[in-house]
């Protein structure tokens, strides 16, 4: 993420938590949540083709499947988390460069504290909800329409208390750290190499298409970290099969983790990344690369 402060200037940047905010809007609600959808289905039906996942969300609503739980759930954990990503990292990435850290390792450092920010502050009902949404057509008999999403959120609320609505809080707060650690840091490094090869240095401004580049490389790396995007769908998912005898009673990352290997080998545990590198790297542009230039431009707004 660009910072929003020179190195050696004081004052917190609270203007990038509007930032966050809008341009984590923009992200969900254009690619973002269609990729979300079926990177979820995946994870969670992992016997399921990429075509097969395509079918079942379009059985559910045809273009509106694609974007299953946008509303509420993936506006409200958009409007939050996005300013809470965009505030933290933002800030531990200028006081990372400002003490003479080189740009990977600060923008590693950035995003692993804004992504463990997020998931505790905002992300563990909101994705659980997503994913409640997104899998609880399973629940319900043939031929009977499920409960709505509020009826979902309420009778979770009420079996199991806000432990119930932020179940797999964990394994989110684990996806996020690495997910935004891995992004910011090789999108900066990824910076760094272009500005080598291009014979800039470390000050001078890249161009868009550059960062555009540069962020995808980022998207598109931090996947490596699949295995526990699958758990954290695995524990937060309507659809699980209780007549299972190998399923845990009680979820845990590490219990969780040997259930789908066991279940579904070491494939299993990576269901869904292909529509993870697309939403990983849509994301990395729109919070890194354009949030940059947001960023700057509310800068020179505010002088």
């Amino acid at each position: 993420m660009g910072i929003q402060r020179e190195p050696g200037q004081k004052g917190v940047s609270w203007s990038n938590i509007a930032v966050g905010a809008i341009m984590n809007m923009i992200e969900v609600t254009t690619l973002g949540q269609p990729l979300e959808v079926l990177k979820t289905q995946m994870a969670a039906n992992r016997s399921q083709t990429m075509f097969q996942a395509l079918r079942s969300v379009w059985a559910r609503g045809g273009f509106v499947g694609f974007y299953q739980g946008l509303i509420p759930w993936a506006w409200i954990e958009a409007s939050t988390k996005g300013g809470v990503l965009m505030f933290a990292a933002s800030e531990v990435e200028g006081i990372s460069l400002t003490a003479g850290i080189s740009p990977g390792f600060a923008g590693l450092l950035g995003g692993m504290t804004g992504g463990i920010a997020q998931a505790y502050a905002t992300m563990g009902f909101t994705t659980c909800m997503k994913t409640a949404e997104i899998t609880r057509q399973k629940t319900a008999a043939a031929g009977v329409k499920p409960p709505s999403t509020w009826a979902v959120f309420a009778d979770i609320y009420r079996r199991e208390g806000i432990a119930g609505v932020n179940k797999g809080v964990n394994a989110v707060a684990v996806r996020q750290c690495t997910n935004w650690g891995s992004r910011m840091g090789f999108a900066r490094l990824a910076e760094t190499m272009i500005r080598k090869v291009k014979g800039k240095k470390e000050e001078d401004s890249l161009s868009a298409l550059d960062k555009i580049f540069a962020s995808s490389i980022g998207g598109a790396l931090a996947t490596w970290n699949q295995p526990i995007e699958v758990i954290r769908v695995e524990m937060q998912s309507m659809a699980k099969d209780t007549a299972n005898p190998n399923r845990p009673a009680k979820l845990t990352i590490m219990n969780t983790l040997k259930f789908i290997y066991k279940e579904n080998g070491m494939k299993g545990l990576y269901r869904g990344v292909t529509p993870r590198i697309g939403l990983g790297v849509w994301q990395t542009v729109c919070m890194v690369s354009l949030a940059d230039y947001v960023k700057d431009w509310v800068k020179g707004k505010g002088k």
